[in-house]
């Protein structure tokens, strides 16, 4: 009995030996920590790159650091996109130092209709936009040439024209009437009308191409400025009515979005439609103009339409 045992237990040995030399290994090695090897050099921590130190381009994807891309006003190095900015920096842009005299600061938009989540909306665009409404206007120099500009900025509610957004723009042209100077706005309301208002906003439509046609009467000369995006209610009144109408490089220029025409019309639209240098072509807009020669165009038009086409003996 003993030795059939032996044999039993002798056979079973070898099949296991053999077994284990056709064992597959394991695919990854496990390495112990460097605690447990003295005089192993501690891996370096990886540091992760705080937010918004780079930003990536939406036409070329280039990756620019963010002052670098503020230095050059916002454009792509590589390709010269144009990002959005806003009402301050474009005021910082154009405008002398020192010389804007802001009008109807404190105006503020009442929830008129009781339209749901409005205030919260409006609320959350003044944080993020440190605007109490959609634009600025006030007395402006442009290289010493007075003027009554406004700015329109598309970080509030999308830039969309309510009831005070369009007193506002009456009341700079009104101010360009009475002082008989030239009236600039600067559009980039890609929300047009602004819906929580209803009637009330779609009503300053009629009331800012109204102004324009008193200015127009009293021999003012009136600039318009489009910019990324200008859509809807904001292009059907007084932004499409300038007597010179310049846009920024690539802007989405028209009343409804290319792609709500496209499934409704059911065709395929032309390559580039919609944008500024599509409305050129067209003779919808008259000058494009990189975002760095804005003032010295505005500069430009300016004194070919001032008395005897001087400034300061200029």
């Amino acid at each position: 009995m003993i030795i059939p045992l032996l044999i039993r237990d002798f056979e079973a040995g070898v099949g296991m030996a053999i077994k284990d030399l056709f064992k597959t290994k394991p695919k990854y090695i496990t390495v112990k920590p460097s605690g447990e090897f003295p005089g192993k050099i501690p891996s370096i921590e990886k540091k992760e790159i705080p937010d918004g130190l780079w930003v990536k381009c939406d036409r070329c994807s280039q990756i620019t650091y963010h002052k670098d891309l503020e230095k050059n006003l916002k454009v792509c190095p590589k390709c010269s996109f144009h990002f959005r900015i806003n009402a301050k920096e474009r005021l910082e842009l154009l405008v002398d130092n020192g010389g804007f005299q802001e009008t109807d600061a404190n105006m503020r938009t009442v929830n008129i209709l009781g339209f749901p989540d409005y205030e919260n909306k409006l609320k959350k665009s003044q944080k993020n936009t440190e605007l109490i409404e959609g634009v600025i206007t006030g007395r402006a120099l442009i290289n010493e040439i007075p003027t009554s500009l406004a700015i329109i900025d598309f970080g509030f509610i999308g830039g969309s024209m309510g009831s005070v957004v369009g007193e506002k723009l009456t009341r700079a042209a009104e101010l360009a009437i009475k002082e008989k100077i030239p009236l600039i706005i600067i559009s980039g309301g890609g929300g047009g009308a602004r819906m929580h208002e209803g009637i009330f906003s779609l009503m300053q439509m009629a009331k800012t191409s109204q102004v324009l046609n008193k200015l127009s009467d009293a021999g003012c000369l009136y600039i318009s400025v489009l910019t990324d995006p200008t859509m809807g209610g904001v292009l059907a009144s007084f932004a499409s009515l300038g007597d010179v109408i310049i846009a920024e490089p690539d802007a989405l220029i028209g009343f409804t979005g290319p792609r709500v025409i496209q499934q409704t019309i059911r065709q395929i639209l032309p390559a580039g439609f919609q944008t500024s240098q599509f409305q050129l072509e067209h003779g919808f807009v008259d000058l494009i103009v990189q975002r760095k020669d804005l003032k010295a165009t505005l500069t430009q038009l300016l004194k070919f339409h001032l008395k005897g086409g001087k400034v300061n003996g200029n």
